[in-house]
């Protein structure tokens, strides 16, 4: 193999281009662009003359054509399990869009086919795990800087889109085309970067809000409540609904706080002491001195302002890259495709709680899940039911 990865983009829609043009640009030098496949005619048109690649119909004439090391699935989201094992299978790497699928049994199948293949590089595009901000709010996290976690809010309502977007094609915004709204398109970075960061939760309770202010059968607005056991809680609220929009991330811990705006600038608060150490120990006239201005609350807390430049695109080429050292050198992961599932199983956690109405274990059961969505799909009346497996 070559010092380049020869990368098969699968999809040469509106991502499937863009990476296109990352690799055309140089933005990842260690790749170079193998072939691309699309079942659209006029997208093989282009693609072919823009890139000057072979072009193929489908993924499996790709994965034959022996052009390719690794492939990437710029495809809708209930095609990225399967195309991941088909490429697997053929001794291809696969890098896998977000989300890694639309429920957990496809995905958990994909990750079976991976963990026969270790000899391949298996990784899913997280491109936020690529944010340095959030890399060093994970550090301090883990180090145990903010100490234990008690409470964790995340607003994240900047995935404003008006009703024109969800009318492009027919596959979006639908059960059986899609898979779900804003958990399962927009949604899946914060999904993932929350757990990554905070833990995945023992359970959750949520309300949901399905074509609520577009005309989409499917959820535009979310506010779920988690329990990560000991207390300890959190809540995730989105929407695609809110123009102006907020990005807002709390994480409390019993030694400090994290607070995160726009995803660009983090305020780390440090205690002195553990929360009820201080608690413990504070007089009635010191609590005074302190809400009145007149102890330096240095005396309690340090604060660090954190921020990070980062250009656009920035975040998928460096995952791309990262990929492809990988399988080139072995480079460690940012994003094992392995870990795609934990989000998927939130998101399912999260629509079928708002389904029953009522609290969901995160291993909740998947046949029950699978039947919910099934139910769905065959209310909508325009995709087949989903199997199983992938």
């Amino acid at each position: 193999m070559s010092r380049k990865v020869r990368l098969g983009i699968i999809g040469f829609g509106a991502q499937g281009s863009a990476y296109a043009k990352f690799i055309e640009d140089g933005l990842v030098p260690n790749v170079e662009i193998g072939a691309i496949a699309d079942v659209e005619a006029a997208r093989r048109e282009a693609a072919a003359a823009e890139h000057g690649v072979p072009v193929h119909e489908d993924h499996e004439s790709l994965l034959a054509g022996g052009e390719v090391d690794a492939v990437v699935t710029t495809v809708p989201h209930y095609l990225h399990p399967q195309i991941g094992i088909d490429a697997l299978r053929a001794g291809v790497h696969a890098l896998v869009e977000k989300p890694a699928g639309v429920y957990t049994k496809q995905v958990e199948e994909l990750n079976e086919c991976a963990a026969q293949h270790p000899e391949l590089t298996f990784a899913i595009m997280f491109n936020q795990r690529n944010n340095p901000l959030y890399q060093r709010i994970k550090q301090i996290v883990d180090a145990g800087e903010i100490g234990a976690i008690r409470r964790t809010n995340w607003i994240i309502t900047t995935w404003w889109r008006p009703q024109g977007y969800y009318e492009q094609s027919a596959w979006r915004a639908t059960w059986g085309g899609e898979g779900g709204g804003v958990l399962v398109n927009q949604a899946p970075h914060q999904l993932d970067l929350w757990q990554w960061i905070c833990g995945v939760p023992k359970s959750v309770y949520a309300k949901v809000a399905y074509g609520f202010r577009r005309d989409i059968a499917v959820e535009d607005e979310v506010t779920a409540l988690v329990d990560y056991g000991g207390g300890a809680t959190g809540t995730f609220v989105t929407a695609v609904h809110d123009l102006a929009g907020t990005d807002r991330l709390e994480i409390l811990g019993d030694r400090g706080k994290i607070v995160v705006d726009g995803s660009k600038t983090a305020t780390v608060t440090r205690l002195v002491d553990d929360e009820r150490a201080l608690s413990d120990r504070m007089g009635m006239d010191d609590v005074r001195k302190l809400f009145k201005g007149e102890v330096d609350p240095t005396t309690y807390y340090s604060q660090e302002v954190i921020e990070f430049e980062s250009a656009w695109g920035a975040q998928h080429s460096g995952v791309l890259e990262n990929f492809a050292a990988n399988v080139l050198d072995g480079t460690p992961l940012l994003a094992p495709g392995s870990e795609g599932v934990n989000g998927v199983r939130l998101a399912n956690a999260i629509h079928l709680s708002s389904w029953l109405g009522q609290e969901v274990p995160l291993d909740f059961d998947e046949d029950v899940y699978l039947a919910e969505l099934n139910k769905r799909i065959r209310s909508e009346g325009k995709f087949p039911e989903r199997p199983a497996g992938a």
